[in-house]
């Protein structure tokens, strides 16, 4: 088997009777964010924190528990083999229990992208047959899995030459929509609009290509901290206000057909200067 990272997860798949050892590795690729810490302005120094108990003061991180808060102040203590108690099998089975159809799931629903892989040579027949039989269905199969103290709702799909796993959120983690959109009602609309709208968005239409999008936000704030890491003063224009283009739909709709606007990038947000460039104007 190729070398991989090291596995999120550690146990089996099943299908019915068809038991097979897998690993599974978050699909995810963290990024190098940029991360701020509280800083005390005064000295910048940074500002450190402690785990303190009212009346005791400051306590040792061996001292610290997990509790459940039965009534204020009431806890009851939980030690961790205790916690292991817990017997579920979706601990080390990942039991495929249902099958729906390719796009049936709510994208709501999908929180948290991995890879299934085998985790021998000899799981990999029966890994590559269930990836088939899913493929040929064209179904996805529903399951769960417990880890980090929680019992998660998986969905298992196949992908190019494996499968893969998505975290699915709960019917109850989800808030109706009914909440946000139950005042819209149901106005008539103009049906040239809808077809110029349309017509919008399939001249923009195209094959999903996230290299083509980068985090812009993430590359300006880099020049910023590189602009101020050298002393410089960072000067920041007024934003504009956004121009309202929605006073007559119909002609915005048809000049933007018209015009090719449609196609063209949005211009590029307002840039922080240093001081010495805006004094240089």
């Amino acid at each position: 088997m190729p070398n991989r990272s090291r596995a999120y997860w550690k146990g089996f798949l099943r299908l019915s009777l068809v038991s097979i050892s897998v690993e599974v590795f978050n699909a995810e690729e963290k990024r190098g964010d940029i991360a701020f810490h509280q800083i005390h302005k005064p000295t910048g120094k940074r500002v450190n924190y402690t785990k303190t108990v009212e009346g005791v003061g400051e306590v040792e991180a061996a001292d610290i528990v997990k509790g459940y808060e039965l009534d204020k102040d009431e806890y009851v203590i939980l030690e961790p083999e205790e916690l292991e108690a817990v017997r579920l099998e979706s601990k080390r089975t990942v039991d495929l229990t249902q099958f729906v159809s390719a796009g049936e799931i709510d994208p709501r629903y999908f929180e948290q992208p991995y890879y299934i892989a085998p985790a021998d040579d000899n799981a990999l027949e029966g890994y590559l047959v269930i990836r088939e039989a899913l493929r040929k269905s064209g179904r996805i199969g529903l399951g769960q899995m417990t880890i980090g103290g929680r019992e998660h709702l998986v969905a298992v799909t196949p992908l190019g030459a494996g499968l893969m796993m998505e975290r699915l959120r709960y019917a109850d983690e989800i808030k109706d929509s009914k909440e946000f959109f139950g005042e819209f009602g149901k106005p008539k609309l103009d049906s040239e609009m809808v077809e110029l709208a349309t017509e919008l968005i399939t001249r923009k239409s195209g094959a999903f290509d996230p290299s083509k999008f980068d985090d812009s936000y993430e590359k300006e704030l880099r020049k910023i901290i590189d602009m101020k890491a050298k002393g410089k003063r960072i000067v920041v224009d007024a934003p504009e206000p956004a121009p309202s283009n929605v006073v007559n739909l119909m002609d915005a709709l048809r000049k933007s057909l018209k015009s090719g606007k449609a196609d063209e990038p949005k211009p590029a947000p307002k840039k922080a200067r240093s001081a010495r460039s805006a004094s240089s104007k």
